[in-house]
């Protein structure tokens, strides 16, 4: 009983995670690079590197709430489109019926903390017994962030661009940013390393395709 309930609870808590991404994209105008379907893939992965960690790291059954509720909603509290203390307050506050306060802290000290920007400046905060579920949501990001029809989208939306000056712009990020994480060791995780490389061949390759011209 007390699993089926903890189930229950779990998919009631996703929903309202989905729910809560879904309205906010909507009030914020978030466009589609990081509404979401871009929460859908960050939560899928998130979803993989808990599945590969838990053998090694029991205890972090216990944190699956909060891995779960951060890896979807952590968009939803970006400043490029809002005041980011001011939205994990109100996604704490929505989804305050189905995780605890302490685990509402926790989330949000990961989403508060987890961005590249913020990692490359002030590196990896201490969350203590919670590093693990901070480092499994980040990578799970850091993985959806090799898809450059996401960068591409994000550009035109926000700069007004053409498709065909995005698709410039996605590929001297892909340069500078994204085909250089795995040399800044930013995977920790086995699935994430192994599936990072993955990535990062398939994004080399397609870099190269695309310096001829795309049409």
């Amino acid at each position: 009983m007390k699993l089926i309930t903890s189930t229950v609870t779990l998919i009631n808590l996703v929903n309202h995670c989905f729910d809560f991404v879904i309205d906010n994209s909507a009030i914020y105008r978030i466009d589609e690079s990081h509404a979401l379907k871009h929460s859908m893939e960050v939560f899928g992965y998130a979803k993989k590197i808990y599945d590969a960690e838990i053998i090694k790291s029991p205890y972090i059954e216990n944190q699956k709430e909060i891995i779960y509720s951060a890896a979807i909603g952590h968009d939803m509290c970006d400043k490029k489109y809002m005041d980011k203390k001011e939205e994990i307050a109100r996604y704490q506050l929505h989804l305050s019926d189905y995780m605890t306060p302490s685990d509402l802290e926790i989330m949000g000290n990961i989403i508060g903390t987890m961005s590249y920007s913020k990692v490359k400046v002030n590196g990896y905060p201490d969350l203590g017994e919670y590093q693990l579920a901070y480092h499994i949501v980040r990578e799970a990001d850091l993985l959806a962030a090799y898809d450059i029809d996401r960068c591409i989208m994000y550009d035109m939306f926000r700069n007004h661009s053409y498709y065909s000056e995005a698709v410039e712009e996605a590929f001297k990020i892909f340069d500078k940013r994204i085909l250089k994480m795995r040399k800044q060791n930013l995977f920790k995780s086995d699935y994430a390393k192994k599936e990072s490389l993955k990535l990062h061949r398939k994004a080399k390759n397609m870099f190269f395709r695309f310096q001829m011209p795309f049409i």
